[in-house]
């Protein structure tokens, strides 16, 4: 949830933040994705093939529009990643039932 609310704090004020600041949230974005993606996927993981799949999949998507949001300078395309963040930190806070 901290980096879909950084992400969308990025997003709401684009235009009176510096590079820098739209780096930092971007970095911390990909270095939680690299973790959640090596952890997930690793032979180590207990989850199901298709899931690990998936998440690579996700991790993929995510790098991919980060550097889009870079190249393109568009705050729009934060979106997806804000929602995907969401997304996945709400299924992870979520209780078996």
């Amino acid at each position: 949830m901290k980096a879909a609310a950084r992400l969308q704090l990025i997003k709401d004020e684009w235009d009176d933040l510096s590079l820098a600041e739209v780096d930092d949230a971007l970095i911390y974005n990909r270095k939680l994705w690299t973790v959640l993606v090596t952890s997930a996927t690793s032979e180590e993981s207990s989850l199901p093939l298709e899931i690990k799949n998936n998440i690579g999949s996700l991790g993929v998507f995510v790098f991919k529009q980060t550097m889009t949001v870079i190249t393109t300078q568009d705050p729009e395309k934060l979106g997806a990643l804000i929602s995907i963040n969401r997304t996945i930190a709400e299924g992870l806070r979520a209780k078996p039932e």
